[in-house]
């Protein structure tokens, strides 16, 4: 696209309520409230984040973790449903796309995904990470490749990537070869320190520059209080603080405004869609740019299932033919005349000169 069209985005740094069910989705809706007033059409919020990222599972031992992964069964999401809901309503009323993410329940599992609402509400995408990362495989499942799909929504195509899926060149390609124009990225923020905001932002940065794309940053942000109340010991908390670059990136790889590294807070940007034709004249990933000869993907889009189902009116039943009912007194003979068809004879039906052999049950 040459033209100029202006699109607003938010990407918001707040806290999850780590206590009170309910209490994340209510500041999630708050949150796109103040966004929407500033005129924001685009509103992404942190990984995970309805409703709490499970920080417990990167400081407690497995042995341990038990009854904080039960607790996050009870808080997490079903799709669709009263959250889904509550959501999709925030969207229609301001007109605005959100991504958000959440813990999603499906029966006795949990995901780590991603949720697109389009500015009317409907929910375009749910996607789950395809890999989970070091500990939080003990708390969520796989995703499969039909998640790593880019939608059309009001403000342009949209893909979504959360976390360290954006170390893996290829979930970010496969997003990049369906012309992805705006990338919503989602971290949990508060963890690892300040090596963690600083790779994040070469991360994010660089998918800006190689997908000719605007980049949406979302990271979540843990309080003094908050990080007391997951861990007693202050050596474990210490592994909760820092991490955090919440940022809007143009496809030239500049930060539309500073990138928040700290606190809770809002920001808010106009991404002019014309900057990703510029980019792209001169660098097409997925284009002009490639060599599809030399170096191509492939991305399996097919939902993963556990279960195949065939109808029974598809399974062939098998039927006695006229060689299987014949004795076995009566089959040398018949086998010598070529009576049967699909032995061996000639095309006249002439016997098989060939000696015959009839072998015992034992031989």
């Amino acid at each position: 696209m040459s033209e100029s069209r202006i699109v607003r985005a938010a990407a918001v740094q707040i806290s999850p309520d780590l206590e009170r069910p309910g209490g994340t989705l209510e500041r999630v809706l708050a949150a796109t409230d103040e966004a929407a007033g500033k005129g924001a059409r685009f509103i992404v919020f942190p990984e995970t984040f309805v409703p709490y990222y499970p920080y417990f599972s990167f400081i407690a031992p497995p042995a341990a973790q038990g009854p904080e992964h039960l607790r996050l069964y009870e808080g997490a999401v079903t799709v669709p449903g009263p959250v889904t809901q509550a959501v999709s309503a925030a969207a229609r009323r301001h007109g605005a796309v959100i991504v958000l993410g959440i813990n999603e329940r499906d029966h006795g599992s949990l995901y780590n995904a991603q949720l697109i609402f389009d500015a009317d509400g409907t929910l375009l995408l749910k996607r789950r990470k395809i890999t989970p990362t070091y500990h939080e495989r003990m708390v969520w499942g796989q995703g499969d490749g039909a998640g790593l799909t880019v939608v059309e929504t009001a403000v342009g195509r949209v893909g979504a990537l959360a976390c360290w899926e954006h170390y893996n060149p290829l979930a970010r390609y496969a997003l990049m070869a369906q012309h992805e124009e705006i990338h919503a990225a989602q971290f949990p923020g508060s963890m690892v320190g300040q090596i963690f905001a600083d790779q994040m932002e070469v991360t994010i940065r660089h998918h800006a520059l190689e997908a000719a794309a605007f980049v949406v940053n979302a990271t979540g942000w843990l309080t003094e209080a908050q990080i007391a109340t997951i861990s007693p010991d202050e050596r474990m908390r210490g592994a909760l603080r820092g991490g955090n670059c919440t940022a809007i990136v143009s496809p030239e790889g500049k930060h539309l405004v500073p990138p928040m590294n700290e606190g809770e807070g809002i920001l808010v940007a106009d991404m002019d869609m014309a900057l990703v034709t510029k980019r792209k004249r001169m660098m097409d990933s997925v284009g002009h740019y490639a060599r599809p000869e030399l170096l191509s993907l492939n991305h399996d889009a097919r939902p993963a299932r556990t279960v195949v189902t065939t109808p029974a009116s598809d399974i062939p039943h098998p039927r006695s033919t006229d060689h299987e009912r014949l004795s076995a007194a009566d089959l040398p003979g018949r086998f010598l005349a070529g009576a049967v068809p699909g032995l061996p004879g000639d095309a006249d039906g002439a016997p098989d000169q060939r000696p015959a052999i009839l072998r015992s049950q034992a031989g």
